[in-house]
């Protein structure tokens, strides 16, 4: 089997599904909170809505990494999609009828659509080269900006489709997550042949594959937190998401209750998201040329420059919130592809789809309980605030990165960390 062959056309594809699934969860996300807190009236409503679906996309992380385990990454992508497709059902529903806890449960199926587009950045990995693979994880990572830029600024379109149609206004944006998430599952459904993961295991029998594959929570974060660099991975990744959560996901919220449009709120939305993705393959690159750990570390004070930013601006400083949001999405990007990058180095192969899976897990669990308490504190003690908890939030992220760099254990050179015990340098993954 021509292994590089099939790595090119899944490139290819995940590309094309990340498109479509961006738009899809940028759609949804960018009035998601605001049409929550339309119904309920209040701020604390749009952060629940919001954490509904980073919660969702978590829960959904682990049995969709055990499907793709048994069952290979077509699957699992795929019934991803088609969940979040269900959930953006429910929550148009839940708008006609007025029905915030419809809309709740519409938003944890939402998550779907999220939790496909993440894990599909594994998916790159599979049949990449050791030396390759931060860059080949950031491309599908940067495949989602087209997408996910493009869906923010829907929401006016969107608001006027839904005038036109009788549905209520903020909802018409997850008409256009309902089209791209069908898409999306179709695409992956039709094209990723042969699927990634299981050619990878035809071409190295046993080395993604096995009971450790189907490892439970406690056993696969054990695994991670045995290393140094497993544990900055896994730390990078859940606070990186957690703050990048915290802070976007109630900005929307923060500038309509300033007077904001929602041309203006889908601009800063999408400045945000194209932080986050624009850059990934030059964040790839950095992690293969120089290491993981500094990356890391270059990400955490990217985001707390990014916090100072946003938590200063005036009221109506759109254009400061703008640079605030995208820096944001800049730190989280180095987090998330150096992170994924680390762990995914730090862990046996046929480990690989039970961590990535439980990574993912705690990642949106714990960004989801950030979700909901930055409903509360941006309606007590305000924005602001929630910029400073933020702040502190990723302060032990950059302390356990200098701890790595200063004792040599952020290695330069295209290789990145060395593999973990059981992991044969060069083996295709």
């Amino acid at each position: 089997m021509n292994a590089p062959a099939v790595q090119r056309r899944t490139l290819r594809v995940l590309t094309a599904s990340q498109i479509l699934g961006g738009v899809g969860v940028a759609s949804g996300i960018a009035v998601g909170g605001l049409l929550a807190a339309d119904l309920h009236g209040s701020a604390t409503a749009a952060g629940l809505a919001q954490a509904c679906s980073t919660i969702g996309a978590a829960l959904l992380a682990l049995p969709l990494a055990r499907l793709m385990s048994r069952r290979g990454r077509r699957p699992g992508l795929a019934t991803g999609y088609a969940l979040g497709l269900t959930g953006a059902v429910c929550v148009l529903v839940a708008a006609q009828a007025h029905a915030l806890w419809l809309l709740l449960v519409g938003m944890l199926l939402f998550g779907g659509g999220t939790t496909s587009n993440q894990q599909a950045r594994y998916a790159a990995t599979d049949l990449a080269i050791p030396t390759r693979r931060g860059r080949t994880l950031a491309i599908v990572v940067w495949a989602t900006t087209v997408g996910a830029v493009t869906g923010p600024n829907l929401a006016d379109p969107g608001a006027r489709l839904a005038d036109a149609i009788g549905l209520r206004h903020l909802a018409g944006s997850f008409l256009f997550s309902l089209v791209a998430f069908g898409l999306a599952a179709g695409t992956l459904l039709l094209t990723l042949r042969p699927d990634p993961l299981l050619t990878a295991r035809a071409v190295s029998p046993g080395s993604a594959a096995g009971p450790a594959s189907r490892l439970p929570l406690g056993a696969a974060l054990r695994l991670v937190t045995a290393s140094p660099t497993g544990l900055l991975g896994l730390a990078a990744v859940v606070v990186s998401h957690t703050v990048m959560v915290g802070v976007m996901v109630m900005t929307p919220v923060h500038m309509g209750e300033h007077g904001a449009t929602l041309r203006v709120v889908g601009l800063v939305i999408g400045v945000h998201i194209l932080g986050m993705y624009a850059f990934s393959p030059a964040v790839g690159w950095l992690a293969d040329r120089f290491g993981r750990v500094p990356v890391v570390l270059a990400g955490a004070l990217i985001l707390l420059t990014a916090t100072g930013v946003a938590g200063t601006a005036p009221e109506q400083g759109s254009a400061q919130l703008g640079v605030g949001l995208f820096l944001l999405g800049t730190g989280w990007s180095c987090g998330l592809v150096a992170g994924s990058t680390l762990l995914t180095e730090s862990v046996p192969a046929a480990a690989r789809p039970g961590v990535q899976g439980s990574t993912d897990l705690l990642m949106g669990l714990v960004a989801g309980l950030g979700g909901l308490a930055a409903g509360p504190v941006v309606a007590g003690p305000g924005y602001p605030m929630l910029n400073l908890l933020a702040a502190l939030v990723v302060l032990p992220l950059v302390v356990l990165a200098l701890g790595l760099v200063r004792s040599g254990g952020a290695p330069t050179g295209s290789g990145g960390p060395a593999p973990a015990p059981g992991v044969v340098a060069g083996e295709v993954s």
